[in-house]
Order: structure tokens, then C-alpha cells, then sequence
């Protein structure tokens, strides 16, 4: 229960934006205190919605955050993409109506595609795990990021458990996630595993590289090796659910146990040195674990 409890309390976590990110509305002067948690993109933002909707009905109290940003002389027009530090420098001149923005549009393609900033990673009894991340209690992870889309992936112990993968198989664009389901599947030669979406959402882009060369998938899985990125559905909702900072440390150690216990009742997990890695391709070194185990107690839905 109190685990629970400090996962809803806890903020969430923008990968590349750092300290308390006052909101829109608050930087305008309409409201008196309001952090940002959607990395500033008001289009799927339950709250600018919510502001919005009460302008619609006529609230005489309220005025448009967009009002006193469009009244100020052109060299204070900060873009949303400068307001969460994104670019270093950017003007609005399209009266910050981000959907029909050209420079938004190109912004959202260069961050969905191009190379992925690496978050640093700490060592967790021989597995490594990603600081500013959110995991999945059946190993795949989620990173918000700029203009609150999800980038999605599996972690090291997953990579390590199946030791190498000759096929990757993505959902195509605009499909449609279900948490806790089955988002993609990973094939070893004959051997499929399927893998679980830690969110909702719908697919905006796949990583065509990782599919061309699925190695990238284990060299990298928290930066080049990402799979996808989806448009969340629930954000705040499915993030609650997943581990965090130390929780997340303390779940993949109580994994860690429960891996060692299937290997060998006597007998530690192997690793390369003491306080070392973990071996590189469990189940092709341990002839006693099938397959489909593995998967079963770790990773399918």
C-alpha cells in the first residue's frame, strides 16, 4: 500500500527536462501557480483542454494563456519548443496554434526519428538499468519525453535473458496499444516472445534500424535499441503503474532472485566478475531453462 501510494504521488519524469516546469497558463499571468506535466504540449493536455473548454462557455473570469503571450512585441514570443528548452532559441509566428505550426511538425518528426539522447544507466545486480525511465513489471520501459510522447523499449534483463534475437516484429503506425498486452514479439531463430506494452497508446513511429538490425536491441536498449514511440492515451493513469527511481531498482532486484532461484537452488546467477555482468545469453548457457519458461515467468502478459 505505501509503495503504491508514493508511486501516485511521485512527478513525472520528462527525459531531457530538468527542475519545476511552470505551466503556460501561470507563465501568462492567467492562473497563480500551475507546474507543467505534459513537456509542454498543450494539445494533449488534460488541463489546457479543461481551461479551454471553460473560455468556450463563456467564463468572463478566464482569459486564453495564448492572449497575453500574442499581445507581447514579437522578440518575446517564446515558441513551446524554447519554453521546455528544447532549441535554445525559437519565435512563435503562428500565433501558437501549434497544430498547423510547420516548425512544430518538423520538430515532433526530428524527435520521433533521429538519434535518442542516452539517459545514464547504474548497475543492478549485474543488469543494467536507466535512470529517468519507467519499467514495466514484465521488463519493457517508457520515457516521456518532448511534447509528451512515450518512447518505448525492453530492458537489459530481457536482452540478457534471451541472449541474442534474429527478428524483431513492430505493430505498424497507427496502431493502437493496450497495456498490459502484447505490443511486439521478439523471434530467436524458431522461438517467438512476445513482449507488453507499458502503456496505451498509438504507435507514431518504429525504429527501423532496431527491425533491420535487431543486435541494436542488445548493444543499446535504453538509447538506439528504443523500438517505439506512441502517442499515450492514459498517460499519468498507466505511469502510476509502472516502477521508478528506487522502486525500480528494488523490483529488478527482486527479479534478480527470482532468476537465480530457476537457475540453480545452490548456485549464484553467473556473472562475469564480482559486482561484474550478468552472462550474456542466458537460456543458451543454462540447458536446464526452456524457452518457453523464461518467457512465461518473465515476460509474457
Amino acid at each position: 500500500m505505501k509503495e503504491k501510494a508514493a508511486k501516485k504521488r511521485q512527478r513525472m519524469q520528462v527525459f531531457g527536462l530538468e527542475g519545476e516546469l511552470p505551466c503556460v497558463w501561470m507563465k501568462a499571468g492567467v492562473i497563480n501557480f500551475k507546474l507543467c506535466d505534459n513537456a509542454y504540449n498543450c494539445l494533449t493536455c488534460a488541463f489546457d483542454k479543461a481551461m479551454s473548454g471553460r473560455l468556450k462557455e463563456g467564463d468572463e473570469r478566464l482569459e486564453s494563456w495564448r492572449a497575453p503571450y500574442q499581445a507581447k512585441p514579437y522578440g518575446q514570443k517564446e515558441c513551446r519548443h524554447m519554453l521546455s528548452a528544447s532549441v535554445p532559441f525559437r519565435l512563435c509566428g503562428n500565433a501558437y496554434d501549434c497544430a498547423t505550426c510547420e516548425f512544430d511538425q518538423v520538430q515532433e518528426t526530428r524527435t520521433l526519428t533521429g538519434e535518442t539522447g542516452r539517459p545514464p544507466v547504474r548497475n543492478v545486480a549485474g543488469f543494467w538499468m536507466a535512470d529517468q525511465t519507467y519499467y514495466h513489471r514484465r521488463h519493457t520501459w517508457a520515457r516521456v519525453e518532448h511534447g509528451g510522447l512515450v518512447r518505448i523499449g525492453v530492458d537489459d534483463f530481457t536482452m540478457r535473458l534471451l541472449g541474442y534475437i534474429t527478428q524483431i516484429r513492430l505493430p505498424r503506425l497507427g496502431a493502437h496499444l493496450e497495456r498490459n498486452h502484447a505490443g511486439w514479439t521478439f523471434r530467436r531463430e524458431d522461438k517467438i516472445a512476445p513482449l507488453v506494452s507499458p502503456m496505451d497508446g498509438v504507435v507514431v513511429a518504429r525504429n527501423h534500424a532496431a527491425v533491420e538490425s535487431p543486435d541494436r536491441a542488445k548493444r543499446d536498449p535504453y538509447g538506439d535499441g528504443w523500438l517505439l514511440v506512441i502517442e499515450p492515451t492514459h498517460l499519468k493513469r498507466d505511469l502510476q503503474e509502472l516502477y521508478t527511481d528506487d522502486a525500480a531498482r528494488n523490483w529488478l532486484l527482486a527479479e534478480t532472485h527470482r532468476l537465480e532461484s530457476l537457475v540453480a537452488v545452490d548456485t549464484e546467477l553467473p556473472l562475469a566478475a564480482t559486482g561484474g555482468e550478468v552472462i550474456e545469453d542466458i537460456y543458451g548457457n543454462v540447458a536446464h531453462l526452456s524457452w518457453d519458461r523464461l518467457v512465461e515467468e518473465f515476460l509474457r502478459p
